[in-house]
């Protein structure tokens, strides 16, 4: 998982790893994980092509942007979820919701819609993201 406050270092995590694919070398796990979540999401490859451009740029939603870096560090935060099992019997709920769904993709993004509005209710009552309520969201979907 990729931690920190400074945007600007965060995004380069995502640019670096791009690059990295981009003239062949040898990627670390994460860079190959990131760049994997970029491959699955061509709209915002001429992103990480152009870092000058996009690096510092603002997405502002009340203007109707979506942020990508949100998007797929999104999608990098399902993965970790699935790989430590946490919140515990994720990976069962998320089996479930493919064969349900039909694809691995649009599973996360359906996921994705519960893990926003967890977060969105933690920060909003200043607590910890509540794992219990968060697998409820996503069990309702099955």
């Amino acid at each position: 998982m990729i931690y920190g406050q400074d945007r600007d270092k965060l995004r380069g995590i995502w640019f670096e790893s791009w690059q990295n694919y981009r003239d062949k070398k040898t990627l670390i796990p994460l860079h190959q994980e990131l760049v994997n979540i970029i491959k699955l999401h061509p709209e915002y490859q001429l992103i990480f092509d152009n870092p000058e451009q996009y690096l510092g740029k603002e997405y502002l939603p009340e203007f109707g942007e979506t942020n990508p870096f949100l998007h797929l560090s999104m999608h990098q935060g399902m993965h970790e979820q699935l790989s430590s099992n946490r919140p515990t019997g994720i990976r069962e709920v998320y089996a479930n919701l493919c064969k349900k769904i039909g694809d691995p993709h649009d599973t996360e993004h359906a996921m994705m819609e519960a893990f926003a509005e967890t977060l969105w209710q933690a920060q909003r009552s200043a607590t910890l993201p509540d794992e219990d309520q968060y697998l409820a969201r996503l069990k309702k979907m099955l």
